[in-house]
């Protein structure tokens, strides 16, 4: 454990727990990735965009679909299935206009209500480990 954690260890487990609970749903592991990156990309939090992306590497995750990430809706790069779980992710992560109803019914179209569910609970982890991250000055290493 990080020395940044040992002062109150049971709330990171607490985090490491949700992030158990998610790795183990059944979500794919790769759309898991797509939304870390691209809420940390929305956050702006380096150490989580650095770690995913390396992470999203290692699965196979091609350069490209990574590096149009931010522009995904611009681009052919991505399923249906993923540019709703994009969308998602870009709803939760930018929460103050509350929950848009039209995200999730087209959502609704090519996912199930339990990955959906899913897809906000990821979006929520990584949105808490993104604000840990910046608040607590992590950086990403070389």
């Amino acid at each position: 454990m990080s020395k940044k954690f040992s002062i109150e260890p049971t709330t990171y487990q607490a985090m490491e727990a949700l992030e158990s609970v998610l790795h183990n749903s059944g979500l794919d592991e790769k759309h898991y990735l797509l939304i870390k990156i691209r809420a940390s990309q929305i956050n702006g939090c380096a150490y989580c965009i650095n770690m995913h992306t390396k992470d999203a590497r290692d699965l196979g995750e091609t350069e490209q679909r990574i590096y149009a990430l931010n522009a995904w809706r611009e681009t052919p790069f991505f399923s249906p299935e993923e540019r709703a779980i994009l969308a998602i992710t870009e709803n939760v992560t930018n929460i103050q206009q509350g929950m848009n109803e039209k995200i999730l019914e087209e959502a609704e179209k090519v996912l199930d209500r339990h990955t959906i569910s899913k897809v906000i609970m990821a979006a929520v982890g990584i949105n808490a480990w993104n604000r840990i991250g910046i608040g607590m000055g992590m950086q990403p290493s070389l």
